[in-house]
């Protein structure tokens, strides 16, 4: 399959607003830590993110999204990658320091159903 590789991957992550809080406090966005070195340099280890847990209940992930996913084979352990291409079989996640990163380059496509949210912003 041909997959246009013309996304470019995320440079840039907003800081969190009034909103974000608000949300995080009403269970609405969950908050991560950061561990490990595969996302630098946009998120450095002990850095937060609050990611939206219902953004793909009604759509699928974008390329260029920040998403956190299950690791397809240790499900206790989560992963946060950028979308490089989306097709019916999952998406192919990506981390952007590629030296440091597990991703779907060892692992193959990440079924939709194991994709757990959108990252939203950084915390605080």
């Amino acid at each position: 399959m041909n997959h246009a590789f013309a996304v470019t991957p995320p440079s840039q992550l907003r800081r969190s607003q009034v909103t974000d809080v608000v949300l995080w406090l009403l269970r609405q966005r969950r908050r991560l830590r950061v561990v490990g070195e595969s996302m630098l340099p946009l998120l450095e280890a002990g850095s937060e993110v609050l990611i939206d847990p219902t953004a793909y209940r009604q759509q699928v992930p974008q390329p260029g999204d920040l998403v956190v996913a299950r690791h397809p084979r240790q499900p206790e352990l989560w992963l946060i990658k950028w979308v490089v291409y989306v097709d019916a079989d999952g998406c192919f996640l990506k981390g952007l320091n590629a030296a440091a990163s597990t991703d779907s380059r060892d692992f193959g496509l990440v079924a939709q159903t194991n994709i757990l949210g959108r990252v939203v912003c950084r915390f605080p």
